[in-house]
Parts: C-alpha cells; sequence; structure tokens
C-alpha cells in the first residue's frame, strides 16, 4: 500500500486528532507541513480547491475533512479496533459546539494579538465576522460552557470505573473529546488546568490518550507528495454507491461537494459513489491526472450541476 501522507500543521487540534489516532494505530507516517491559511500551492491542486486541514493522502486518494480520515484508518487498519459506533457524534459534538467555544475562550483571550492575515483568512473560509472583539465580550460565558462540556467527560468516565469513554481500550469518541483540551491546553494551559479543577478523571484520561504517541513520523516536501499523485490511480471506491443518499443522483454524474458548516469552497467532480458514510468524487488535473476524493457524507453536502 501506498505511505500515507498527511496534510497538516502542528498547532492544528484537527491534525492532532488524527495524529492521536496514527498512535494509536502504532502506525507510520509521511508528513506535509501546510500553511495555516492561504495560499496553500502544494494542497489545493490535490483537492481541488478544499483547503482546510488535516487531509490525508494516500497515492491518488485524497481523504478531506478529519472525520473521514479517521474512518479510513480505520477500515485500513482496524487492529486495534478504535470504531464503536457511538464515537461518531461524539466527534461531531466536540468537531463543532465545544469547538465554537474554545475558538471564543481562545481568541478572546488573544485579543488584538491575533495576526491580521489569520482573521481576513478565517473570514474567507467562513463566510462571516472573525470578530474578537464579540469573542472578548463572550469569553466569560463561553469559559462556562468549556467546563461544562468537559464536565459530561468526567461524569462519563465515571459510570463505568473504565479507562476510557467506551472502555478499557481508547477510542476514536476519546480522541474527538480530548481534541478541545488540547487545544485549549496548546494556547492557555494554566486556564485549561483552570477549567478542569475537579476532574480528576478526565485529567487521568488525558494523560493516557497523549501516551499513545503520534506514530512514526517523517517529513517531506510538499512537491513531493504531488508528485507521488501524479504517479498513483485512485482505488476502487470502498462503499456501494447509494442513490438514496443523494438524492438520485446517480454515478458519473457531474456533481459539486462542500462542507455545510464553513469553509464551504465548492469542489466539483464526476460523482463515483455516495453513501450514507461518505461521498467519492474522481476529478482530473493536467498534471496530477485524476484524484479520488472522499468526503464524509455527515457535514457535506453532494449536489448535481446538471451539466452530466
Amino acid at each position: 500500500m501506498p505511505d500515507i501522507i498527511l496534510h497538516h500543521y502542528d498547532a492544528s487540534p484537527f491534525s492532532n486528532k488524527v495524529r492521536l489516532l496514527l498512535g494509536l494505530k502504532g502506525l507510520a507516517w509521511k508528513s506535509v507541513v501546510t500553511p495555516n491559511m492561504m495560499p496553500k500551492p502544494d494542497l489545493v491542486p490535490l483537492t481541488g480547491g478544499y483547503r482546510r486541514a488535516p487531509v490525508m493522502q494516500i497515492g491518488a486518494d485524497i481523504y478531506c475533512d478529519s472525520q473521514v480520515i479517521m474512518a479510513e484508518i480505520e477500515r485500513r487498519f482496524p487492529e486495534p479496533k478504535a470504531d464503536f459506533g457511538a464515537g461518531w457524534p461524539i466527534n461531531l459534538w466536540a468537531d463543532r459546539q465545544w469547538f465554537q467555544h474554545s475558538v471564543a475562550v481562545i481568541f478572546g483571550l488573544l485579543g488584538d494579538k491575533v495576526d491580521p492575515a489569520f482573521i481576513a483568512d478565517r473570514e474567507k473560509l467562513s463566510g462571516r465576522p472573525f470578530n474578537v472583539k464579540a469573542m472578548a465580550a463572550f469569553a466569560g460565558p463561553a469559559k462556562g460552557q468549556w467546563r461544562a462540556q468537559a464536565g459530561w467527560i468526567e461524569r462519563a468516565l465515571g459510570t463505568g470505573g473504565e479507562d476510557f469513554l467506551f472502555g478499557p481500550q481508547p477510542a476514536i469518541g476519546d480522541l474527538a473529546a480530548h481534541m478541545n483540551i488540547w487545544f485549549l491546553k496548546s494556547a492557555f494551559h494554566d486556564l485549561a488546568d483552570e477549567l478542569l479543577d475537579g476532574f480528576d478523571r478526565v485529567k487521568s484520561w488525558y494523560a493516557r490518550i497523549e501516551a499513545l504517541g503520534q506514530g512514526s513520523r517523517a517529513e517531506i516536501a510538499g512537491v513531493e507528495a504531488l508528485r507521488i499523485a501524479s504517479e498513483a490511480d485512485p482505488v476502487a471506491a470502498p462503499f456501494v454507491h447509494d442513490t438514496a443518499a443523494t438524492g438520485g443522483l446517480q454515478v458519473g454524474s457531474d456533481v459539486v461537494v462542500s462542507a455545510d458548516d464553513y469553509g464551504r469552497d465548492p469542489i466539483s467532480g464526476k460523482l463515483v459513489s455516495a453513501s450514507v458514510d461518505r461521498i467519492v468524487i474522481s476529478r482530473s488535473d493536467g498534471d496530477l491526472g485524476t484524484c479520488n476524493l472522499h468526503f464524509p457524507r455527515v457535514g457535506f453536502v453532494v449536489t448535481g450541476t446538471g451539466a452530466g
């Protein structure tokens, strides 16, 4: 099998979640560090315009969004098992609701220290103002919301006396819930400790997840990843097409895929398959040849263009 290549940057909480899964699985992987804002010249040729981090590449198959990346790692490397079903709703909650409170706390406290170029980039990505003054005003209430959600993890860990949320082994739900604590600790370690005061089970659980490591990482250049894609062919789509999951769209239709929260840049291609698990489209580039792009079904929308 071609190498796993992760396009990411070290401060990205969504990337860190994937890196921990690579550690849980004990996998070797290649690292391409992508900028945390545009331009991303070694990434967007692979993705057709999708620019959020992380993106995973295996040959000419490109996995956009941490949700589908983690699902594909689990599919290809099922041992030790990390998918216990209920982890995916936890993942979506951590990615969206809890993450928004993390953002409000962190950037509200950073205030005018935030790089204006970063603000402009995130405003373009989200399609709405990245208002650090409003975040600063909400930072106090957001801390309470953040702590309350950490409290859910504390109680969940206390129900069965287990080391992790689903038993004695770490799972995708654990890595997802860990993400926001890691993000806040990375920015304001003392504040994270303050907001976790009294949550002794969470603190011990967090340390156990950190001990998983991040697998065996080796750096490569973005141009090398592009070369690898250009010399590979995408593999057959792993799921049978389900027309009920796409409003009747057929394989081969010209489609556009976009996220339904932020970073809604439309990605065009030919529909390869869509199921309740994921959307796969094919797109061709003069330099790279054909790549298959994989998106999670929850959180992404696929629509026909009427051209195919």
